[in-house]
This record gives C-alpha cells, sequence and structure tokens, in this order.
C-alpha cells in the first residue's frame, strides 16, 4: 500500500535512514536546516567504515564506490525520499521526523537576546532607585560581566536580582561586616564571601558608587568594601596624622608633638567622633616621611597634618570626610609624579582640597634641583590645575615630596 501524500512511512524511513551508521548525513542536513540553508549540494564523510558505505548504496540504488570518502548529493536523498514515497516531503520534512523538530540558529539567538535582556532587568530598575549607578549599569550590559559570571540567563537573573537589593541598601550605615549584612539583606552570611560571583559584581558596585580608586590584592579589597560600610577588618584601615585633637590620646600625642594613627574602628564605632584642628587648616600630605620631619622640626606647634600613606585609606577618607564637614580647608600636596597626580585626583573625587605647593608652577621650581630621577609610567590629569600634568609630560623628572622638604617644613612652621 503506497503511503498517502505527505504522509511518512516511519517503519521504512528508519530502515533506509534512519539506521546509526547515516546519523552523520542528518547530523550535517540537521546543521544546514538550523542555518536556513538549503538542502541541496555535496556532504562528505571522511575515513567511512564498511557499514556506513553500505548504509549509503543502500539508500542511493548504487554499487559500491572505493576511496578515502564517501560523499552524497543532498537533493539526490530529497528526490529519492519524495519519489519512493517514504516522506513525500522530501528530505527536510524526513530529518524532523527522525531527529525531532529544527529550531533556526536565528531563532534562537534572538530568543537567548530576549532572554538575557530580561535577566538584566534588576540593574534597569537599580539604576532607575540608584541614579548615580546608572552608568555602571550601562558598563556591566555593555562588558558582559554578567555574562562571565553567570553562563545562563535563568542564573543571571537572580544574580543581579541580589546584586541590586545588595547595592540599594549601601553604603552601610552604621559600618558592619559583610557577613552581618549579607545575612540581613540576601538571607545568607556567606552571599558575599571572596570568590563568589555576586560578591564580584557587588564590589563592582561600591566602586562605582563609592568612587574608591583601582587597585588590586586583599588590603585593596578590603578597603574597597569598607568603603561602603561593609569592615572586613576594621583595624588594617588607618591614617597617620600629626597635632589633631579631640579624644584623650590624640590630645596627649598633640601635646607631644608626636605623630598618632586612627583606625578605621576608632571612626567607624563612634561616628559623632570628629577630631578637630584649631587653626581650621589641616595639611595633607603624601609620604610619611613629611610627618616624621615636621615631628621632629616643630614638635607640638606644628598645625594639623594627616598623612594619606598612598592611595587614601578609607580610614583617611572618613577621617579627612569629618574634618571638611566640621570646616576644616584641606591643603594637599604629594609626590610630583603620575602616581602622585592619580592620588590627588581620587582624593579630590571624595573630598575638597587646594593645592599645597602641588601646582604647574611649584614643579618647574622644584625640577631645578640635580638627579632627578626620570619620569615613568601612565600620564595622568590634574584637574585641580590642568597645566601640571603638562610640566610633567614636558620636563619628564619626578619629584618626591622629600625632595621638596624643606619648603613644606617651612609652611608648617608655628606661627611667630
Amino acid at each position: 500500500m503506497t503511503p498517502r501524500p505527505g504522509r511518512i512511512d516511519a517503519t521504512r524511513l528508519t530502515r533506509l535512514l534512519g539506521v546509526p551508521e547515516l546519523a552523520w548525513l542528518l547530523d550535517r542536513a540537521r546543521h544546514r536546516m538550523a542555518r536556513g540553508r538549503p538542502l541541496t549540494g555535496a556532504v562528505a564523510l571522511t575515513g567511512p567504515d564498511e557499514a556506513q558505505r553500505a548504509a549509503v548504496e543502500r539508500l542511493m540504488g548504487r554499487a559500491p564506490r572505493g576511496g578515502r570518502s564517501l560523499t552524497v548529493r543532498l537533493e539526490t536523498v530529497d528526490e529519492i525520499l519524495r519519489r519512493s514515497g517514504v516522506s513525500p516531503d522530501g528530505l527536510a520534512a524526513a530529518v524532523t521526523a527522525l531527529t525531532g523538530p529544527v529550531t533556526r540558529l536565528d531563532e534562537t539567538r534572538r530568543a537567548e537576546a530576549a532572554a538575557w535582556e530580561e535577566a538584566h532587568a534588576p540593574l534597569g530598575e537599580l539604576g532607575a532607585v540608584r541614579p548615580e549607578l546608572a552608568d555602571w549599569t550601562t558598563r556591566v550590559r555593555g562588558e558582559g560581566l554578567t555574562r562571565r559570571l553567570a553562563r545562563t540567563p535563568e542564573t543571571a537573573r537572580a544574580l543581579l536580582a541580589d546584586a541590586a537589593a545588595a547595592l540599594r541598601a549601601l553604603p552601610a550605615d552604621p559600618p558592619v561586616s559583610p557577613a552581618a549584612f549579607a545575612a540581613r539583606t540576601l538571607g545568607s552570611a556567606h552571599a558575599l564571601d571572596d570568590g563568589r560571583p555576586l560578591a564580584t559584581l557587588v564590589l563592582s558596585g561600591i566602586r562605582a558608587l563609592t568612587g574608591f580608586a583601582d587597585g588590586s590584592g586583599a588590603r585593596w579589597r578590603r578597603e574597597a568594601w569598607a568603603s561602603a560600610g561593609l569592615l572586613k577588618d576594621e583595624l588594617s584601615s588607618t591614617v597617620l596624622t600629626l597635632n589633631l585633637r579631640g579624644t584623650p590620646a590624640l590630645d596627649w600625642s598633640a601635646g607631644a608633638g608626636e605623630p598618632a594613627v586612627l583606625t578605621l574602628r576608632q571612626l567607624a564605632r563612634d561616628t559623632s567622633f570628629v577630631p578637630h584642628a584649631a587653626s581650621g587648616r589641616v595639611h595633607v600630605c603624601e609620604n610619611p616621611a613629611v610627618i616624621a620631619a615636621a615631628a621632629d622640626a616643630h614638635g607640638p606647634g606644628c598645625p594639623p597634618v594627616v598623612c594619606l600613606q598612598g592611595q587614601p585609606s578609607v580610614a583617611a577618607l572618613t577621617l579627612l570626610r569629618r574634618l571638611h564637614a566640621r570646616g576644616a580647608r584641606l591643603l594637599y600636596h604629594g609626590d610630583f609624579d603620575w602616581g602622585g597626580l592619580r592620588i590627588a585626583a581620587a582624593l579630590a573625587r571624595a573630598v575638597p582640597w587646594r593645592p599645597w605647593r602641588y601646582t604647574a608652577a611649584d614643579y618647574r621650581t622644584a625640577v631645578t634641583a640635580s638627579g632627578l630621577p626620570a619620569l615613568t609610567g601612565v600620564p595622568a590629569e590634574s584637574p585641580w590645575d590642568p597645566d601640571l600634568s603638562g610640566a610633567l609630560a614636558e620636563l619628564g623628572v619626578r619629584v618626591e615630596e622629600e625632595t621638596v622638604l624643606d619648603d613644606l617644613l617651612s609652611d608648617l612652621a608655628p606661627a611667630p
């Protein structure tokens, strides 16, 4: 009995085309269908075995052939299937009957793109309620960070929902440990443990939220978390000071003219505590050598000085913000090199300051010294004095704070 047109004879089709020896042929045809290509032209199998050769000969109705490869023309197979009535609608219908529906790759890509768009919905909601994070959410989408952290849209949606929940609740005030914050906000004390995708994503958002400078390493990560009030270690973040007052310990150190160290713990546990400067001015430097020399030269008569000791720590930023809020005028000096300019710019994003012998004119005066080292590294901008970065590029030498220490000490001399 001949099958009606359009109806596949499943038994004969399986026997003719659905045998394991022809799986490679079905795979080639399915591959073309998925890409929207016509089922025409030749497909080949290199190094076929005897069973594969025999299956092709039965399908094609031709005598066995030799050679290192096996070649079949797809339009010929299509014609055989139609003419024999095994698959009246041809090869495409036969492939679907034997292997299941074929989804076009362009449709798959559209569906996948829509799924990823839906997965990023929590970012759009976050950007709406926290405008300061809008640029960050756009960057996360564009750079593919979520795709690297979460392989599927379903996983990404959950990850981004948790990240948005965490970032909506930051910065934490009063400061808490990441574990306590995660337990309260995300339902798991370990949600923000190092190495977890969520921790990576939230830390990236924190840097956008607080403007914390680029960096790397365990200490940098602790400081970055702390910038949003999540304290992994309250004692590692410190700031070096001279002649600030406000607590018995600071008052004693100022009376003796000795440097003192404040920890983030001291600043975070008592948010009402604000060290003060009687003069209303606080000099800020980059290197501890300046504070040591100032203490030696001027002792208790030296005006208050705060030292960043490199990139501003969270303790230093917390202290300087409080001093600024209390009305102190901050005067900053750092090394004349590209790294120094980056430190100064990072500080300026966190708290206003005025240059303390830290302009293009000061740099040009300082380079009259002999034996200065060559300037190296990637150039940086100097927003407080755009001419400064140009002067560094022009003259090409670095001037460390120690080189101009006499001038700085002169500025710090007690008023007569």
